[in-house]
């Protein structure tokens, strides 16, 4: 008698609105499930729109095209003899609900609204989505008729239900529901699920994925079961990062660990695990046995399929493994990396445009464009063609091949330093220095002309010609003049990312890094308009503290000597920000 599963889950780089290709990487980790070995796949919230649609899901036309795509998985014979468990939104009854929808064989088997949405920090999925509140219970699911014409179906059990399988019972919960006090996985684990599944569209915080694994282990550990966590990852369009972190759990176990960043659109995790194993350990806790027999029960709906062989008994079980954390200086140095591939490739831009002034941030941010480049090379040099074919698009040139992160950046990154009249020679050479190191095309320039040229058109209004305090000026008049070179070292910045390409003869524009870290932003202690006025800043959610410690990283794991000069001069000037005179 079979007892042996293997089952599979994923972490998927799904684009907002770009049906095809979502449908594309669905399709392929599924064929890579089935080559596995595996006879269930589930795959990440909301994967057929993608999770960041926001108010697109207002449209009816997002619902449209997720149908159309399901029509596609149902058609395909990639999807059979395998439970596909996929994300979409539906409307039923004129409510629009977050749904897991499962199928096999080209039926429908249960479509499980989401039933606690996330809506605090970055997350606002009331606004688009109704959480399902009725708990235990389902309703008859009308079928669009594309789907009927598919299926033959006319209806299909949607609610708060449970897959009971030949061999075992499978209960669904989404995202949130796992951070929430009373998740569903504690009651569907007493009425006998033995198999939970989380699809999640989580995105990256510092040390997040501590309470991930706690949150799963401790789930599995008081009540027995095997876990799967599919996650969203890489950037869909918005400012979120999403971390992968796939995982398959068993009694409080790890037996799968996927990536947390990694530049693959498509990651597949498997796992071959034992059924008696849960029922055992279940059976040896009696106050969860004598909970489970007052539980209220879950509807089932019965599938006629094994996730088990009856011949298994030579089939090898997975071995538990031990989670491997990232120290937070690791993850900043390759989360706000893989989001910069994501955003570039992406925007269909042709690089990055840094002022860089001499100073800590502005060189960590330059450090984390260098990071890039090196996970760029290691991902072509471990056979990702979907990245090479990314970069040659980017640097426009077919036949391009990157190894050297250096040779990279030079191509991918250019870097400014804006001198003044105020500026200090050791400040230009950290700059330059910091540039030849990690090898960005290097530009210096000289703002006085245009700050005098913007000062005498105020002269030549008021009559008045402001003085910085050195020069006998009130602190009303240094502080304008501060601000003036600021901001005039945005438009310049935003010039040359628009033209330095076309001056050098070649395509495309870049976009404008800022480098102004959380806590200048939460005491405002920077100059609106200035260099903080950008199109993306990589360390805008990073504080100073784990700032230092990812600097300190860069120092030593790609040899920078400069930015060590930049840490003591910060470290010597003990000024918290980069202040506009700071160049």
């Amino acid at each position: 008698m079979g007892r042996k599963v293997t089952v599979a889950t994923c972490a998927l780089n799904q684009w907002a609105l770009d049906f095809e290709g979502n449908l594309q990487r669905i399709l392929k980790s599924i064929e890579i499930a089935k080559h596995k070995g595996a006879r269930y796949r589930l795959g990440p919230e909301l994967e057929i729109c993608g999770y960041g649609c926001w108010d697109h899901y207002y449209e009816s036309d997002t619902l449209l095209h997720s149908l159309q795509v399901l029509a596609a998985l149902l058609e395909s014979p990639v999807t059979q003899d395998i439970i596909c468990d996929v994300g979409m939104p539906i409307m039923h009854r004129n409510v629009r609900y977050n749904c897991r929808v499962m199928f096999l064989n080209r039926k429908i088997l249960l479509i499980r609204p989401k039933v606690a949405l996330a809506n605090e920090g970055n997350y606002r999925e009331l606004r688009w989505f109704t959480p399902w509140s009725r708990s235990r219970q389902t309703e008859e699911y009308f079928l669009p008729r594309m789907i009927q014409d598919l299926t033959k179906q006319e209806t299909v059990p949607f609610g708060d239900a449970v897959l009971s399988t030949r061999d075992t019972c499978i209960g669904s919960e989404v995202c949130e529901e796992l951070w929430t006090p009373h998740s569903p996985h504690v009651d569907m684990g007493l009425d006998g699920v033995e198999i939970f599944t989380n699809a999640s569209g989580s995105h990256h915080v510092l040390r997040k994925a501590h309470a991930r694994v706690d949150l799963v282990t401790m789930a599995t550990t008081k009540n027995g079961g095997i876990y799967l966590l599919a996650n969203q990852k890489g950037c869909d369009g918005d400012r979120l990062y999403y971390d992968g972190c796939a995982l398959i759990a068993m009694n409080g176990s790890i037996f799968a660990q996927g990536s947390q960043f990694s530049l693959d659109d498509v990651e597949v995790l498997t796992a071959t695990l034992d059924l008696e194993d849960v029922r055992s350990y279940r059976a040896e806790i009696s106050s969860r046995n004598l909970a489970a027999s007052r539980v209220s029960p879950y509807p089932r709906v019965k599938v006629d399929f094994a996730l088990s062989c009856h011949e298994d008994l030579l089939e090898p079980l997975s071995e538990p493994v031990e989670w491997k954390y990232h120290s937070p200086a690791e993850e900043i140095s390759l989360g706000p990396a893989c989001w910069l591939w994501d955003f570039l490739r992406r925007s269909q831009q042709a690089g990055f445009f840094l002022p860089l002034s001499g100073g800590v941030d502005s060189g960590a941010t330059a450090c984390l464009v260098y990071s890039m480049c090196h996970q760029v090379c290691e991902a072509v040099k471990h056979g990702s063609q979907e990245v090479l074919a990314d970069v040659r698009t980017i640097v426009n040139q077919t036949s391009y091949t990157p190894q050297d992160p250096r040779e990279l950046c030079g191509r991918i990154l250019t870097t400014c330093y804006m001198a003044s009249e105020n500026s200090s020679r050791e400040t230009c050479n950290r700059a330059r220095d910091l540039a030849q190191q990690i090898g960005s095309h290097h530009i210096g320039l000289n703002i006085d002309p245009a700050v005098k040229a913007v000062l005498g058109i105020f002269s030549l209004v008021t009559g008045k010609s402001p003085a910085f305090a050195a020069h006998g000026g009130s602190s009303r008049e240094s502080l304008a003049l501060q601000n003036v070179q600021a901001r005039v070292r945005m438009v310049i910045a935003y010039l040359f990312a628009q033209l330095s390409l076309w001056s050098r003869g070649a395509p495309g524009r870049l976009l404008v890094l800022g480098s102004a870290n959380v806590d200048e932003s939460l005491l405002g202690y920077l100059t609106k308009y200035d260099c903080s006025s950008a199109d993306i800043n990589p360390i805008g959610g990073i504080s100073k503290t784990d700032l230092r410690a990812f600097v300190q990283l860069c120092m030593e794991r790609f040899q920078l000597p400069a930015l060590q000069r930049c840490v003591c001069a910060h470290e010597a000037s003990a000024v918290a920000p980069e202040s506009p005179a700071s160049w």
